[in-house]
C-alpha cells in the first residue's frame, strides 16, 4: 500500500501531537498500513488510514471491540485490558488501550508483530498523555457567560 500524503479528517480539528504520533509510528514500523485514535464511545479523534478504510466506522468498531474485550478480560481474570490482537487472513488489527481512548493499528500479514507491539505500546501511552493534557487544559479555560445563553 502506498503512503498517505494527506490525513483526512471529519469532525473537529485533530490534536496535532496525536497526528504526529500516528505518522511517526507508521514511519518506524514496516508493513504498518494505518492507524487511528478513537474515544471510548467510538468517536474518531484522529487517523492516518488508507483510503480503503472508512475512518468513522473503523473508530466505532475499534471502541466496540475494545469494550467487549475489556469485559471479557474482567470477567475471566478480574483485571484490566491492555490490547486486543486480531490476526486475519488479510493482516492484523491491534487495538491498544490509550487511557479512556484507543489506538488501533492495521498491518500487513507479514508485519513483525513483536516490533509492532514494541513501537505501538509507548505510542498508546503517549497519546493517552496528550489527550489527558488537552482535556485538562480545556477544563481550565474560563467560561464566557454570554456563550451559555
Amino acid at each position: 500500500m502506498g503512503r498517505l500524503t494527506k490525513v483526512a479528517m471529519s469532525g473537529p480539528e485533530p490534536n496535532a501531537a496525536v497526528l504526529a504520533e500516528l505518522r511517526a509510528l507508521r514511519d518506524r514500523v514496516p508493513r504498518l498500513t494505518g492507524a487511528l485514535v478513537a474515544s471510548s464511545d467510538g468517536l474518531l479523534i484522529a487517523h492516518d488510514l488508507p483510503p480503503s478504510v472508512e475512518p468513522t466506522g473503523m473508530a466505532a468498531l475499534s471502541a466496540t471491540q475494545l469494550s467487549l474485550s475489556h469485559r471479557l478480560a474482567t470477567t475471566a481474570h478480574g483485571g484490566g485490558l491492555h490490547e486486543v490482537v486480531v490476526h486475519g487472513t488479510g493482516g492484523h488489527v491491534v487495538i491498544y488501550a490509550a487511557g479512556w481512548n484507543s489506538l488501533t493499528v492495521l498491518a500487513d500479514p507479514e508485519v513483525n508483530v513483536g516490533r509492532l507491539h514494541l513501537e505501538s505500546r509507548p505510542v498508546a501511552r503517549a497519546i493517552a498523555d496528550h489527550l489527558t493534557a488537552q482535556a485538562s487544559e480545556s477544563s481550565k479555560k474560563p467560561v464566557n457567560k454570554h456563550q451559555l445563553k
